[in-house]
């Protein structure tokens, strides 16, 4: 199965995710009050390069896109979810900003997202981007040979509905390689004992996106990328690339 990396390979991918790792610590330091989101971009963009990795989002161009992805990372602010275009947007005190990373080293992708308050954090959205961490954690320690994607799915799903937030509709996680996106798609929400079972060196991005509201319904921005919640509440997005192991699940993405 094309799906399936060798050990070496997997090897080369967490070259890739320790570039995206610490690509979104030096995003997160940087970020504060008064800042904008190009510079983010651009601080990204140097961090990268001098890791001698390539971005993996900067002109991507997927079918269902209208324009190509114009920056390095994705930017998400308040009640954009995920697809945030970093522009001269300016960071304010309470901000809720996700930021998702792609880069490649020697042919090979890494991806992560992470959520966090610029500045004051209110309760609520501290508590959300708590449970949207809890979430992934819950999807990694599910990632595991002879589980079915659906109990993966379950994991991440179940307990984030049963607290009373939304699941960005539509939209999950998927494998990776190669391509940034590729097959299969893990989806954030599902029942147990159904799907693909997992199989060592499957590789996997698993990244929850959870709503306050409990709602799951979104609408395309102006700029045919951001993604925003339809009830207006603020969202969360968090990431990681994982691979399926004989010693369990491997984060790929970290420092």
């Amino acid at each position: 199965m094309s799906m399936i990396k060798s050990p070496d390979q997997i090897a080369l991918m967490r070259e890739a995710g320790r570039v995206v790792a610490n690509t979104l610590t030096a995003v997160r330091d940087a970020a504060g009050v008064g800042v904008s989101l190009r510079e983010l971009d651009s601080l990204a963009a140097e961090t990268i390069a001098g890791a001698g990795a390539r971005p993996a989002f900067l002109d991507y161009h997927p079918r269902w896109a209208a324009v190509p992805f114009p920056g390095v990372i994705c930017t998400s602010v308040n009640d954009a979810v995920v697809h945030g275009i970093p522009d001269g947007y300016k960071l304010q005190d309470g901000d809720l900003l996700s930021v998702d990373c792609g880069a490649f080293v020697d042919g090979w992708c890494g991806d992560a997202a992470i959520s966090f308050v610029v500045g004051t954090a209110d309760p609520a959205d501290q508590a959300l981007i708590d449970a949207t961490d809890a979430a992934l954690a819950r999807g990694i320690e599910a990632a595991r040979i002879g589980n079915k994607m659906g109990d993966l799915a379950y994991a991440i799903g179940g307990a984030a509905r049963r607290a009373g937030y939304g699941l960005l509709a539509d939209h999950g996680g998927h494998g990776i390689g190669r391509t940034m996106h590729a097959e299969p798609p893990v989806p954030n929400d599902g029942r147990p004992g159904r799907g693909i079972k997992l199989t060592e060196g499957l590789v996997i991005a698993i990244e929850p996106m959870l709503i306050l509201g409990g709602k799951d319904d979104y609408y395309h921005d102006d700029d045919e990328w951001t993604l925003r919640s339809a009830n207006g509440r603020r969202a969360a997005h968090s990431e990681h690339t994982v691979a399926i192991t004989a010693n369990g699940p491997v984060i790929l993405t970290l420092p």
